[in-house]
This record gives structure tokens, sequence and C-alpha cells, in this order.
């Protein structure tokens, strides 16, 4: 069984060879650190022999100006943080769409555009057939919460649900087009990574999650699933209040099952682990960044043990191989699935 089937049948709820690993995003540094030599991201998780590689589309960006913020394609102006010497992730400040005129006028970057999936074709003329390939988009929520800032989106909610309507729907249909490109170039796997909760909860009421965010999303997972490819829904924080309606949504895969937000395999199994394969959940925020090897074994046993009985469990981290991870940690995670995870 190679790595493609084994991601198909356990997406699908069945039991492979053994439980598959995989990351959709691993920082470069890290990559090379665990693997000297390696060309890139996916690189590292090949000759890891990780599952899957992956990527997103490609966005075009403004020039940066003198303080190091950008506007995308979007429309939406980012600012870079600094972590120390390192350049840390771009956080959105503002957006074009205030009002429902703005909204109304508001057109979204090309989903045609020529060059969007250069990466993904790069992944596919390497890995297809052999790795399970994965591209990493969204739906409507997030992109729209950066057009609007997102007290404005959830404000929106409540307030002007015409604006929030309006706005979304040109969202996805962007969205849903370039998800459609990607599964025709090859993509075997498409992640939805809007987020839609904190550690303490979802950001709005699941009254309002199932007015203006379930039915989007699940056009667009049916849109996937028409496409033959398979989804994966990835969404961080305790999203218990919503859980029922997010699996409603008709997804195959539900990551990440946020160990610091109260999220446990165990009881996401036994609550909804008969219609959706659990992948996650191993913490990249203490373990993989400051906890030992060891350590890091023992956590990928007890997911084993609590998510892969029965089939329906891919192992990933609690989010992603971000720059704090420690690249030994890394190393290990792979290996611990690779020695506990097979399937008797």
């Amino acid at each position: 069984m190679n790595s493609l089937e084994r991601v198909r049948i356990a997406l699908q709820r069945g039991q492979p060879d053994r439980v598959p690993v995989a990351e959709f995003l691993i920082d470069l540094r890290v990559a090379q650190a665990a693997v000297p030599g390696a060309r890139d991201a996916a690189d590292c998780m090949d000759r890891l022999d990780m599952d899957a590689v992956g990527c997103g589309p490609n966005w075009r960006t403004g020039p940066k100006a003198a303080d190091g913020s950008y506007t995308d394609e979007w429309g939406v102006r980012y600012r870079r943080a600094m972590h120390g010497a390192a350049e840390a992730l771009a956080h959105p400040v503002a957006g074009p769409v205030a009002t429902l005129a703005d909204a109304r006028a508001y057109q979204p970057p090309d989903p045609d555009a020529p060059w969007r999936l250069d990466t993904l074709r790069d992944l596919v003329r390497r890995y297809q057939g052999r790795r399970a390939i994965i591209f990493h988009h969204r739906a409507a929520f997030m992109w729209a919460a950066y057009l609007t800032g997102l007290e404005g989106l959830l404000e929106a909610f409540l307030l002007a649900p015409d604006l929030a309507d309006t706005l979304m729907d040109k969202v996805l249909e962007c969205n849903m087009a370039v998800v459609r490109h990607a599964i025709h170039a090859g993509a075997d796997v498409i992640v939805l990574g809007d987020d839609y909760a904190d550690n303490r909860g979802p950001m709005m009421s699941p009254r309002v999650f199932d007015r203006f965010i379930q039915p989007r999303l699940a056009r667009m997972i049916a849109m996937i699933h028409d496409e033959s490819a398979l989804c994966i829904k990835h969404t961080d924080g305790n999203i218990y209040p919503i859980l029922e309606s997010i699996v409603a949504a008709g997804p195959d895969g539900l990551n990440p099952i946020e160990p610091v937000a109260g999220m446990t395999l165990a009881r996401t199994k036994a609550l909804v682990g008969d219609r959706v394969c659990l992948v996650g959940n191993i913490d990249c925020g203490e373990l993989l960044s400051h906890g030992t090897t060891d350590q890091v074994e023992a956590a990928v046993r007890q997911a084993i043990a609590d998510a892969a009985p029965g089939g329906g469990y891919m192992l990933t981290s609690s989010n992603s191989i971000h720059s704090s991870v420690r690249p030994e940690n890394l190393i290990a995670m792979v290996q611990a699935c690779h020695r506990y995870g097979v399937y008797a």
C-alpha cells in the first residue's frame, strides 16, 4: 500500500496498513534542519516518508512599505511581526470593505490566473500517485473577515446580514473556482483552513454559525466531492459547540482537534468518529517546541490508542510545524507513528 492509498482509506474512515502521518505546512528552516539538503518542505516530507505533501495557492503582493507592511491581491493590508531576529507571520490589519456598497462593488482576485497553481503543479509533477497531494485553502469565513476586519464581520452577522451575505458569497465563488482548478491540476485532498474558534469556544453562536457559515462550507465540500477529491476541515480552537454542524457539512476529515483548547481525540472519536476521520492532534505549541523526543513518542502512542482503533485516523500536529518546532521532535513524531501505528 502506498501513501496515497493509505490517506484515501483513512479519510474514508477505513483501516489502512498503518496510520498515515502528514503535515500541511512545515517551516522551511525546520524542514532543512530535519532533513539536511531538503530542497523544500515537500522534499522533507517525502524523505521522512510522510504520507502527503502540501501547498496552497500562489497570491501576489504589492511592494513593501518602509514599515514592512504590504497589500495583497485581495486588497488586504498586512504587517509583519518580528520575533527577535526572525520575521514572523504577517497579520492582516485593514481591509477594503466596510459597507454594503463596498461589498457590492468588491471584486475578488482572478481565480483563473495561470500562475495561481504553479507550486501545486510542481508537487504534482514530483509526487502524483505516490504521495497524497494536499491543497490548503479556505471556504468563505476567514477571507471575508480579512476584508472587513474580524470584528466587522462578526458585527455584520448581527447588524448587517446583507453585507455579510454579499461579501461571503463573492469570497466563496472565488475560492470554489481556485479549489476546482486545484483538483483538476492534481490535488487529491483539499484542506479548508477557516478558523472558527479560540481556546474558549467558537467566535460566534451556533445559531449564527448555522445561518452564515455552515451552508457555505457545505457548498464548498459538495463541490470538492463532485470533483472526486476528499476534504479535511481544519479549524483551531474548542469547536465542541459547533462540532455537529461542521460534521453535517460533510468533510471527510476533521483537523486538528486542538489539545490546548480542551479538544481530545478520545471524546471526539466517541462523538463523531463514525462519520468523519480524525486528523491530529500532537501539540505543536509546548510539546513539539519544547518537549523531549520521549515525550513526543508517548503522545503519539496515546493518540494512536485513542483514535486509531477501527480506522479513520491520520496523525498530524495540532496546527503546523512552525518555526519554533524542534527538528528532532518532528522526526520523532513521524518515526513513532511509523512504529506504533501499524494495524495488526
